[in-house]
């Protein structure tokens, strides 16, 4: 990816996780659920490298971010991007619940790409979209 492409992908996730904040406040859960589900065909064609390019990035946009952020806020914009790109993502939401664990994760093929894997062995996915 070249330079410019980059810097259009962390301009791109950080709209998204501004983007995240709006519709959370505005809406709610519910309002970020639906405009996820509500999906919108790829611009693009889907290229496996993109997945660990967005993950990549959008692990170097985080921290600085003004404020923190949590696991769904980024498995949300983490899909949304990977879709834009041509990757259909999912978010999974999954707890455990003794003693209490809940994370949010993203899964392409049902393969998680932007955490550890074993999420998926230790907690039960609630919710997917």
């Amino acid at each position: 990816m070249d330079r410019l492409s980059r810097a259009l992908l962390y301009f791109r996730l950080v709209k998204e996780l501004l983007r995240y904040d709006v519709m959370e406040a505005i809406l709610g859960f519910e309002g970020v659920h639906r405009g996820l589900r509500r999906r919108v065909p790829p611009r693009r064609p889907a290229r496996p490298e993109v997945e660990a390019t967005v993950c990549e990035a959008v692990c170097r946009i985080v921290p600085f971010y003004w404020k923190r952020v949590w696991c769904l806020q980024r498995s949300v914009v983490t899909a949304r991007v990977l879709c834009a790109y041509g990757t259909p993502a999912d978010v999974v939401i999954g707890c455990r619940l003794a003693p209490f664990l809940a994370h949010a994760w993203v899964e392409v093929g049902g393969r998680i790409v932007n955490d550890s894997p074993t999420f998926q062995r230790r907690l039960r996915a609630l919710e997917r979209f």
